[in-house]
């Protein structure tokens, strides 16, 4: 099992290095220039060439790159080009907030998501399994922006029960911002619910169909014990691995919720940076997800090898 996991850990390292190299590159042939973005439409050229030098953005790309990320590893994310401070306390921030919002969304989807994929099997082929199986896939093919409006117009306009902006009152307590963030979890929620229930469903339906329950029941076991101790510990692996690949969406992928609902997540920085050519918040934030996304693959990579005994014992070769 060690083996297997220092080998996810080397390939999570080139996968994050390989990320910097075309996070780095990509805000290079962002459009604009870096000094007219600051300074305005009107500034004098002299003066915008002047702030590109003094931000070193003029200088070769191998040296903008080698200093940037030698000093992420350190810590230091650099200087914001806009607002002339450190960039850290912005992410940081950020990304505290997309992490309150994910948490909540991720309450809700797992539990619900493998609930749903498990009635789904064990009612294989009846109305109940085609109305959470159609109904999941439904509203996962419906793009977020179209569920958060309809949700919005439903619970915060017509019947009025939730908050339309997810920015709570200052100094607000963990349950106020609780009640804020319900309704911009629930367009995630319905976006993720379909890909959960759906693994549930195949990974219990799979189970099901194995040598080692028919040999629980052969036993005389109860069916749920047979459920619970033989079918959802193995049905339950490949929702793992899904699970964790949507935690980086959790994170890093919700421009259009937060943008939506008025949310200053570390996806409504990334957008912001972007369109004000701010490099090193949007280098720090992408590199940061990223960071955040290979921390939760390999959390699942562990808790796979534990449940799964092949990999464990290292029979996976």
């Amino acid at each position: 099992m060690l083996s297997f996991l220092v080998r996810r850990m080397a390939l999570s390292l080139v996968t994050l290095f390989l990320l910097s190299i075309m996070v780095f590159l990509g805000g290079q042939v962002l459009p604009g220039n870096v000094g007219r973005a600051i300074l305005g439409p009107f500034a004098d050229q002299r003066a915008v060439d002047a702030l590109n030098h003094s931000l070193g953005v003029d200088r070769p790309l191998l040296t903008q790159y080698w200093s940037w990320i030698s000093n992420f590893i350190q810590g230091d994310m650099g200087t914001s080009y806009i607002f002339r401070s450190p960039v850290a306390p912005f992410v940081i921030d950020a990304l505290g907030n997309s992490m309150k919002l994910a948490a909540v969304a991720f309450v809700l989807v797992v539990p619900i998501g493998i609930l749903g994929g498990v009635i789904a099997a064990l009612n294989l082929n009846r109305p109940l399994d085609r109305i959470i199986s159609l109904g999941g896939l439904s509203v996962t093919v419906l793009p977020e922006f179209v569920t958060g409006i309809i949700l919005i117009l439903i619970f915060g306009v017509w019947l009025r029960w939730l908050p339309i902006s997810a920015a709570w009152p200052r100094d607000a307590g963990f349950f106020t911002q609780l009640y804020y963030l319900i309704l911009p979890s629930l367009p995630l929620f319905l976006v993720l619910f379909g890909y959960i229930a759906r693994m549930a469903r195949s990974g219990m339906i799979e189970a099901l169909d194995s040598d080692y329950t028919r040999t629980a029941v052969l036993k005389g076991l109860p069916w749920p014990t047979v459920i619970w101790r033989h079918v959802l510990r193995n049905a339950l692996l490949p929702t793992i691995t899904v699970i964790a690949t949507q935690t980086g969406y959790l994170i890093g992928g919700l421009v259009v919720i937060e943008t939506l609902f008025r949310y200053q997540g570390i996806g409504s920085l990334i957008f912001t940076a972007a369109r004000g050519k701010d490099f090193p918040v949007l280098e720090a934030g992408i590199l940061t997800i990223g960071i955040v996304y290979a921390v939760a693959t390999l959390a699942a990579d562990f808790l796979y090898s534990v449940l799964n005994p092949r990999i464990r014992l290292g029979t996976d070769q």
